[in-house]
């Protein structure tokens, strides 16, 4: 399926007007026509597509350490949302993209993962001072004589129930002695939510899991 610029704006605008306050986007900035994501964040923000000063140093500097000159489609790379920060790629050639709207902080990467994590990683600290504190708690049940596959609707119904993750971890033998691990966790602003929604439902799981046969051991 190829890629659509007002699907990619209104993905923009959705998270924008919805009140995030850190938007992350991977893809899209390279040289070629569907690399696309730079042209179409700036329809969503109502702004000129424009030639970074900046980024055009930067893209100019790569390829002139190659002994190749811009074209089109190099200078392409170059071209963001006008009031955009480039950030430099040490390890491609496409800056990445960081710009403001509003308090929201928009940071476009390019999808190449050692790329994208050389960009995030220059970046990393300014993203952790907008994003909220957030408070992590966690529990294992030890579950001996439900095999996983009996515990698995349990486990989406709690899911569904309570702010919570879970995962299971089978370490026994499915049918004839199964034994499961299964970790709870949630995350909240407030440190006493977390670890209510974490007991709420490890007592949930652990009740249902008696009734299958389980024995619990947490």
């Amino acid at each position: 399926m190829r890629d659509d610029c007002d699907d990619i704006a209104w993905a923009f605008r959705l998270a924008i007007d919805r009140g995030a306050d850190l938007i992350v986007s991977t893809g899209g900035l390279g040289p070629t026509f569907d690399d696309m994501t730079s042209e179409c964040l700036s329809k969503a923000l109502g702004r000129k597509h424009v030639i970074n000063e900046e980024a055009l140093r930067i893209v100019e500097r790569k390829y002139a350490e190659r002994n190749l000159p811009l074209t089109e489609h190099r200078i392409k790379m170059a071209m963001m949302p006008e009031g955009s920060k480039a950030i430099y790629n040490a390890v491609g050639t496409a800056p990445g993209i960081l710009v403001e709207e509003g308090k929201v902080l928009i940071l476009v990467l390019p999808g190449v993962p050692s790329e994208m994590m050389d960009i995030f990683e220059r970046v990393e600290d300014m993203m952790r001072s907008r994003a909220p504190k957030l408070y992590y708690s966690s529990l294992d049940i030890i579950v001996k004589g439900v095999p996983e596959s009996d515990a698995a609707p349990v486990i989406e119904e709690a899911m569904r129930k309570y702010d919570v993750y879970v995962k299971s971890h089978p370490s026994g033998q499915e049918v004839m002695r199964p034994v499961l691990r299964i970790n709870v966790t949630s995350s909240s602003p407030n440190e006493d939510e977390a670890e209510r929604n974490v007991r709420a439902a490890s007592e949930f799981i652990s009740n249902k899991l008696r009734e299958r046969g389980g024995i619990i051991e947490a």
